[in-house]
């Protein structure tokens, strides 16, 4: 070995002498927390993570478990934690949302395992790295739904399964069976990414009779789920037959790329994001099936690179799971394919990325792109929290802004669907005013997306004029006053919506109504 060659080594072998060999773990965790934990209360809650507190959660536990039943279409795993979670800390934006905040930092140094499992560490480096900075999962950990703890709980389930692959141990397969009982308590789609991980370790004769209690553990808990999801029902799902099947698929991978609210950025930004990573992904696969003897300093030794394919391998069956079989049932008529619903998938995406890069970042081209990778990701999670049109709306500062209006009650609010719970939320009091009846009036208030109908500021019942308009962050607020109190229906105001979109009528708890 040359002089020129021992003296890179030398100099990283007394750097890493230095600082401990996790010292990059803990300043991914920390960036992690900070990107999470910061901004935890800036946006607003939207209409599902307003849903939980008002229509969800109650000072009964029981009383909690049976809305489960009839207003949710999940596991009750997370709702379990998130009662706990309320009786202790409230119901504030932040106590809501600090769940699925730790769960998404808890993630970070499961990531990191699962890539020293897969490829070692540089694997597990860029693998904790992307989990902590990609905008998809950063929204995801600031929301106050199962999602968090269903990326946690799928990404210990898949830990495990690595240990147990490697070493099928009793301890090793309850492991795994455990964690992937609690994927399945936390989301139903944690099925699909332990299919192929049962699959996998039935594969080989020297593991299937070790995984066989696991295997059937899962499927006890599996089928012990069944009288749940019949009672479920399907409830709230019906949007997902109204999005277009084909739009659905493409925002699979924009969702990884640009996050959950990235669409509005356009294709050319999520271009600019996927060009390094195919690249990054072109030669680490170049690399690793190269055959030729390496270099010094290049993809690895003949046994890290078979080494580095099989954890490729296993990453992409997990990944595939996840993500073809809820597509292949959609197309079957099965359809529950939302694009969130796969948010844990892209655990397993994020070590195939880090496992195909965990070679060619040896060089300096292979660091390049994985420093733009992660830069870009970095970029469009702080982008989020700074640009208003990619965030949640802002229904928030809409009942700030109603707040106090309609002097003795005699209000009432028409809004679209994902308007009615956070305004209920933000403004205690209301509910849904009664089909069929009726009620005095002094104002009326309409709120909704943007675009608007074009009888948009006309006024929605006799007597009542406009007296202001707001426009907060594309949530717009008409509100038109009379005089004296005016007897106005329900269906006259539900006619009178300022958007397309399904409209709901709420009133104060005690309004002066007539029948």
């Amino acid at each position: 070995m040359s002089a020129t060659t021992v003296q890179p080594h030398a100099r990283r072998a007394a750097a890493e002498a230095r600082l401990p060999r996790w010292w990059p773990l803990a300043a991914i965790t920390l960036l992690a927390a900070a990107l999470r934990l910061s901004t935890l209360d800036l946006q607003s809650l939207w209409y599902d993570e307003a849903f939980t507190p008002v229509h969800v959660l109650h000072a009964s536990l029981w009383a909690t478990l049976r809305s489960v039943v009839h207003t949710e279409n999940t596991p009750p795993l997370w709702y379990l934690l998130e009662w706990v979670d309320s009786r202790v800390l409230g119901t504030g934006a932040v106590a809501l949302r600090l769940p699925s905040a730790v769960a998404g930092i808890a993630t970070v140094p499961v990531a990191w395992a699962i890539g020293r499992e897969l490829a070692g560490r540089r694997a597990a480096i860029l693998c904790a790295a992307i989990v902590a900075v990609n905008p998809l999962f950063v929204w995801y950990s600031q929301e106050a739904r199962a999602y968090g703890l269903f990326v946690l709980s799928a990404a210990v389930a898949m830990l495990c399964f690595l240990r147990a692959e490697r070493d099928p141990t009793p301890k090793r397969m309850a492991a795994f069976a455990l964690s992937g009982s609690v994927a399945l308590l936390t989301h139903y789609f944690a099925l699909f990414l332990l299919i192929p991980m049962v699959l996998w370790l039935a594969g080989e004769r020297s593991r299937r009779r070790a995984a066989l209690p696991a295997t059937a553990a899962l499927v006890i808990v599996g089928l012990s789920l069944l009288p749940l999801i019949s009672a479920q029902g399907g409830h709230g799902t019906q949007w997902i037959g109204r999005w277009p099947l084909s739009e659905r698929l493409e925002a699979i991978p924009q969702y990884f790329l640009t996050g959950y609210s990235g669409a509005s950025l356009g294709h050319g930004v999520e271009l600019l994001v996927a060009l390094p990573i195919l690249g990054a992904l072109v030669l680490g696969l170049w690399q690793m099936l190269e055959h030729q003897p390496e270099a010094e300093g290049g993809a690895g030794t003949g046994p890290d690179r078979e080494r580095d394919r099989r954890g490729a391998t296993i990453a992409l069956a997990i990944a595939a799971g996840g993500v073809l079989i809820p597509v292949l049932l959609a197309v079957l008529g099965a359809d529950y394919l939302a694009p969130r619903n796969l948010v844990a998938a892209m655990v397993p995406v994020s070590a195939l990325i880090a496992v195909l890069l965990a070679s060619p970042v040896r060089t300096a081209a292979g660091l390049s792109l994985a420093l733009i990778i992660l830069l870009a990701f970095l970029a469009l999670s702080i982008d989020v929290d700074l640009s208003p049109r990619l965030q949640r709306g802002n229904w928030r500062d809409v009942a700030a802004a109603l707040r106090g209006a309609g002097g003795g009650g005699e209000r009432a609010i028409t809004t679209v669907e994902l308007g009615a719970a956070p305004l209920e939320y933000y403004l205690p009091g209301l509910h849904n005013l009664h089909a069929g009846s009726s009620v005095r009036l002094t104002e009326i208030d309409e709120t909704g997306y943007k675009p608007l109908r074009s009888s948009a500021g006309e006024p929605p019942a006799p007597g009542f004029t406009l007296f202001a308009r707001l426009d907060m962050d594309g949530l717009v607020v008409y509100r038109f006053r009379s005089p004296m109190a005016r007897v106005v229906s329900e269906a006259a105001l539900r006619r009178h919506v300022i958007t397309l979109a399904h409209p709901e009528v709420l009133v104060p708890g005690n309004p002066r109504a007539s029948a």
